[in-house]
């Protein structure tokens, strides 16, 4: 499945899906922004799908917003529409979607490309990655959520200061300072990456996905309230098949073998 800006590839379980225009590093305009939720929707629906790699074509990860479909009266959706009907659903979707979700970071990721980066379950980059919260050279303030997941993933200083003098961070200063998971070297890195997603895609998605709710809850929760969800979904988890697969494997010191449900 595909479309003029978002190419979408199943695989052993696995949803490849690559922002595809290459010529503007992958920013996104109002059609790339659609489809790209359009088919979220589509892999948070397919029980066949059961991890999600979100990667860019070429030689960028995300540029962030289309400049020129902002500044081309014709083609110009206004910020609220951009950021109401394009990028907050995206950030949402990626975290309501309860399947876990995979950024593979090629190459520069600027501006919402950072964040809607920033925003999936785990965050891989290439050597040659970089990061860059782009929005303070151009007189605009951080949207895609990065307000809210920066500060929380490197600390209210660091955030502060990346995000007012929009810093350019390379992958290792991403990696040292608890922005991103892991390196990978540029010759590897698609391998690597798709070896993470298929272990992802074996494990039991159920809890996984439990988990991930728990840790959106963790963001506003109180410590009672959260003690509280881990009982319910603890209780959740230890109803399903997985759970029953994973005692039974271990008694019979085999392999488990999965089924996300």
């Amino acid at each position: 499945m595909s479309s003029n800006s978002i190419e979408l590839n199943i695989e052993n379980k696995v949803a490849y899906i690559k922002l595809n225009r290459q010529e503007v590093f992958n920013s996104f305009n109002r059609e790339m922004a659609l489809s790209l939720q359009n088919v979220l929707d589509n892999c948070a629906n397919d029980n066949q799908v059961r991890a999600i790699v979100i990667a860019g074509n070429g030689k960028a990860f995300c540029a962030g917003q289309d400049l020129k479909e902002v500044t081309t009266p014709e083609l110009n959706p206004g910020f609220r529409k951009i950021l109401e009907e394009h990028y907050n659903p995206i950030i949402q979707k990626i975290r309501t979607i309860e399947k876990p979700i995979i950024a593979a970071v090629n190459g520069v990721a600027a501006g919402a490309g950072a964040n809607i980066a920033l925003a999936c379950d785990i965050v891989v980059a290439s050597e040659q990655a970089s990061f860059i919260q782009a929005f303070s050279k151009i007189g605009l303030i951080p949207d895609s959520a990065g307000t809210f997941f920066l500060p929380r993933l490197i600390g209210f200083q660091k955030a502060s200061a990346l995000m007012m003098l929009g810093d350019k961070v390379s992958a290792l200063e991403a990696l040292n300072m608890g922005m991103i998971y892991k390196i990978f070297p540029i010759g590897i890195f698609e391998e690597e990456v798709k070896s993470l997603a298929e272990n992802l895609a074996q494990m039991p998605t159920k809890a996984i996905g439990l988990t991930k709710r728990l840790l959106n809850q963790s963001m506003t929760n109180n410590l009672e309230q959260q003690l509280a969800l881990e009982s319910d979904l603890q209780i959740e988890a230890s109803s399903s098949n997985d759970y029953k697969e994973g005692v039974t494997s271990f008694v019979e010191k085999r392999k488990p073998e999965f089924k996300g449900n």
